[in-house]
């Protein structure tokens, strides 16, 4: 592989002229001064998705990172449609988590209150009792009974749970803080919701 030293690099140089420089020397500087000319449009398709400056701002730098690697793997002809297209897929890959994100988040809601309603001693044969609990006192109630289950957990769980669902992080976003490998978040978020489950039911059977 080629050194700095061994390359002559300018800021007049074409897209091609500098993946190629990249690609025979691996000097992240020179990726640097070829992504440069682009990070507005980057910047540009990331607000068009994400919508907000600090999740756009975010993507910038991700897509950077990936570039480090997929440079090197791919024949790149045109590099500006390229990226364009590699940073439309980031964007959609950031919204299809996010979607899958809140919508777990809004099953286990539903696991909850369905527990409730199913399971209160106040309620019909089919879950819907005149003399169940006012909607707000029920409310309350779920909303009590899911911190002290939460309490439950052991402590991985309650960690990967709490940033996961209630404070809306990603897989990665959980791993980074906890310092735990993505399979282990994702196993310690499966089995805490399961047993976060296992004691609402108990509880509301208690009642």
């Amino acid at each position: 592989m080629q050194t700095r030293s061994d390359i002559k690099v300018s800021m007049s140089q074409t897209d091609e002229e500098l993946l190629a420089a990249y690609k025979a020397s691996g000097e992240l500087e020179i990726l640097a001064i070829l992504y440069k000319r682009y990070m507005g449009l980057v910047f540009a398709v990331c607000l068009k998705y994400l919508k907000t400056q600090p999740a756009s701002e975010d993507a910038v730098m991700d897509i950077f990172e990936q570039l480090i690697d997929k440079v090197k793997r791919y024949d790149i002809e045109h590099f500006r449609p390229w990226l364009g297209t590699l940073a439309r897929n980031h964007c959609l890959m950031q919204l299809r988590k996010k979607k899958a994100i809140d919508g777990e988040t809004l099953r286990l809601e539903a696991d909850f209150m369905h527990s409730a309603k199913l399971w209160h001693p106040n309620s019909g044969d089919f879950g819907v009792g005149d003399l169940a609990k006012t909607e707000a006192e029920e409310k309350e109630f779920i909303l009590t009974s899911m911190e002290s289950c939460l309490d439950t957990l052991v402590a991985q769980q309650k960690t990967c749970v709490s940033l996961f669902y209630l404070e809306q992080k990603c897989y990665k976003e959980v791993a980074e803080i906890t310092g735990f490998a993505i399979d282990k978040v994702r196993s310690y978020i499966q089995n805490g919701r399961r047993n976060l489950k296992i004691c609402m039911e108990k509880k509301v059977s208690d009642q």
